[in-house]
């Protein structure tokens, strides 16, 4: 498909709108995680509360995905944004009139999860539609800057208005701020549905979902791409999920230690994703993943070996900056290699397996960490995790891949 000559308006006001959504929805997710753990203090209740926004990502991804390809996809976001607002507001007004059960908060971050898995894959097979391929790899990055600030921003907000006012206002905030994020993408960003979704529909979902499962299979990149991605993700566990509990042990568990790593990291989110927008990575993504998975395994190492807090802090920095130089050029490779058509279901996939594979590794990684110190675990996953740099560069069909693509 020929790509719209304002597509850079196009790219300003739909990045506008998913930051607005975005926002909006991380407000609420922090505020319901806060509020069931200081109204609870149950481990229980807060496990409960993370399986719900993750079941229906897991459950749901492969089939928002066929989704994602059989219709337009601007106005599956618009749906999706659509149906979290209206729940949110439902929510606002049982909590004002008093009815607070538990279970309300459990069910809306169901219909979140839901929500976020239809979208994901649709707004990541959205942007090649309108984006040229050679500018994709920045356009990722700024959006992945933007959405680490958010990141930054939205839980100390939150705890604000948590703080003093209550958790129906942040309720009303999310309705209001999706509702902006809808009028702008509905009625501003002006791009045509892509070819599947003009043209008449001759095959049955079930179909395009057996086609998708084998365009993965058969495509040898993609098959490849995601073996690798699924070993990655298993190896990142311990580093996203126990390094919160290793400080606790190891250097105390006052609340300001658990800030601070979590600001230090997103602070380098933030830092990296502004470099990766201004330079844009090596000429050959692939090599840019390599670094970024050799930088993330060396400061995975120290994390597991340094004994002061604060240079502990400066490397968890460090490998946050590692991040959009892994994430940015992974999605853009998807959005350029994989056709058009296809796209919807190939993210969808994709979103299965990250949703996955991370959560299931806990399940083993977890508890481990009550018998092996957490410290030995960061160590191995994060040699493993060089050595897996190293072998990625040998790897001729993902090399070859990352070639850059030539301008226009």
């Amino acid at each position: 498909m020929d790509k719209k000559l304002n597509w850079k308006k196009n790219i300003i006001l739909f990045l506008t709108s998913q930051t607005i959504s975005l926002f909006g929805s991380s407000l609420v997710q922090y505020a319901i995680m806060w509020y069931i753990t200081l109204n609870t203090k149950s481990g229980i209740m807060l496990t409960i509360s993370i399986i719900c926004g993750f079941l229906p990502t897991f459950f749901l991804s492969p089939f928002a995905g066929v989704w994602a390809d059989r219709y337009n996809r601007k106005m599956l976001i618009v749906l999706s944004d659509s149906m979290i607002a209206f729940v949110t507001l439902l929510l606002a007004i049982l909590f004002f009139v008093g009815y607070d059960a538990m279970w309300l908060l459990f069910f809306a971050s169901a219909v979140r999860a839901l929500g976020g898995s239809i979208q994901t894959p649709a707004v990541n097979a959205f942007i090649p539609q309108f984006v040229p391929e050679d500018k994709l790899l920045r356009i990722n990055a700024v959006n992945g800057t933007v959405q680490s600030f958010t990141m930054v921003a939205s839980p100390m907000l939150s705890g604000v208005l948590l703080t003093f006012s209550s958790i129906e206002i942040i309720f009303l905030i999310d309705v209001v701020t999706a509702a902006l994020a809808i009028l702008i993408l509905f009625f501003f960003v002006v791009v045509p549905a892509h070819e599947k979704a003009q043209s008449r529909q001759t095959t049955g979902y079930f179909h395009d979902l057996k086609e998708g499962v084998k365009y993965i299979k058969d495509h040898k990149f993609v098959k490849e791409y995601f073996i690798f991605f699924s070993v990655f993700f298993i190896l990142i566990s311990p580093v996203a999920f126990l390094t919160p509990l290793q400080v606790a042990r190891s250097f105390g568990d006052e609340v300001w230690r658990q800030t601070a790593i979590e600001i230090s990291f997103a602070s380098g989110m933030i830092v990296g994703g502004l470099i990766m927008s201004a330079w844009g990575g090596l000429k050959n993504k692939t090599y840019t993943i390599t670094l970024a998975i050799l930088v993330f395994g060396i400061t995975t190492i120290a994390l597991g070996i340094v004994a002061a807090f604060w240079i502990y802090i400066a490397f968890m920095m460090i490998s946050g900056v590692a991040i959009p130089a892994f994430n940015t050029p992974a999605i853009a490779l998807m959005q350029q290699k994989v056709e058009g058509n296809y796209q919807g279901r190939v993210f969808g996939v994709f979103g299965m397996i990250q949703s996955a594979v991370m959560p299931l590794s806990i399940l083993v990684f977890g508890p481990l960490a009550d018998i092996i110190a957490i410290e030995w675990m960061l160590i191995v996953t994060g040699i493993f995790m060089s050595v897996m740099a190293v072998l990625l560069t040998n790897n001729k069909v993902l090399v070859e891949a990352g070639k850059p693509v030539p301008e226009p």
